[in-house]
C-alpha cells in the first residue's frame, strides 16, 4: 500500500473514534512530524479524505475535520441500502455470464482475505465485489448514484469491518447474495443486500461505541 493511502486510512481511524473532533484543523506540518515523513503524502492523504467528504480543504486555511453527525452516517447507510438493494434485483434480472464469473471471482477473494484474518485486506475485495453487483445492474444511473455512496461512506465501511466478528459474517451474507443473484432472484437479492448495507451501519455504531467515542442521537 502507498504511503498516502496507509496515512488516509490512520487518519480515517482517527477521524471515525474521535482522536480528531468535527472542526479540528488538521495541520500538515505537525501530522508529519508525528507520523515520520514529509507533508507530501499527508497532503495527498488529506486530498484523498477530501474526496470522501471527511475533511474540508479550506484555500489559506488549511484542512478541517468535516462536521458530520453518526445520525447523519446512519442515515447515508439508510439511503445505501435502498439503492444497493435495487441494483441487487436488477443484477439477478440482467446479469451477463462473463459478469457472473466476475462476480463469483470477487467472493472468492473475499474468501481468501477473510482466511487471511486482515479486515483491511478484506475490505478491498469488498469493495470489488459491491462493483461488480453495479456493473451487473444494467442501470448506468443507478450505478452511479450508489457508487458516489459508496465512495462517501468508504472510510466508515472500512471501519465497522473491525467490530468483532463482523468479517465473517460479511462473507456470509455475501454469499446469500451472490446465491440469490446467480439465482435470478430479485426479490431475495435486494433484501439481501439492504440487509447487509443496514448491519453496516450498527456495526458502525458499535465500533465506535467501543471507544466511548460517539453516540446515536
Amino acid at each position: 500500500m502507498r504511503r498516502a493511502e496507509a496515512l488516509r486510512d490512520q487518519l480515517e481511524q482517527d477521524i471515525v473514534t474521535g482522536h480528531f473532533r468535527p472542526g479540528d484543523r488538521l495541520d500538515e506540518q505537525s501530522l508529519a512530524t508525528r507520523f515520520g515523513v514529509s507533508r507530501t503524502p499527508i497532503r495527498e492523504a488529506l486530498m484523498q479524505l477530501a474526496s470522501t467528504g471527511m475533511v474540508e480543504l479550506l484555500p489559506r486555511r488549511g484542512a478541517f475535520v468535516t462536521n458530520l453527525s453518526i445520525r447523519e452516517v446512519i442515515e447515508r447507510f439508510e439511503t445505501m441500502a435502498a439503492l444497493e438493494g435495487m441494483c441487487g434485483a436488477l443484477a439477478a434480472r440482467r446479469i451477463t455470464d462473463a459478469q457472473r464469473v466476475e462476480l463469483a471471482t470477487a467472493h472468492r477473494d473475499c474468501q481468501e482475505a477473510t482466511r487471511a484474518g486482515c479486515a483491511d485486506t478484506y475490505y478491498y475485495a469488498n469493495e470489488r465485489f459491491h462493483r461488480a453487483i453495479y456493473e451487473a445492474c444494467h442501470n448506468r444511473y443507478l450505478a452511479e448514484q450508489a457508487g458516489q455512496l459508496h465512495t462517501l461512506l468508504k472510510p466508515f465501511r472500512r471501519l465497522q469491518l473491525r467490530a468483532r466478528h463482523r468479517v465473517s459474517q460479511s462473507l456470509d451474507e455475501h454469499g446469500a447474495i451472490v446465491e440469490a443473484i446467480l439465482a435470478g432472484d430479485p426479490a431475495r437479492a435486494e433484501q439481501g443486500l439492504r440487509d447487509h448495507i443496514l448491519i453496516q451501519g450498527e456495526r458502525l455504531n458499535d465500533f465506535i461505541s467501543s471507544f466511548g467515542a460517539a453516540e446515536v442521537a
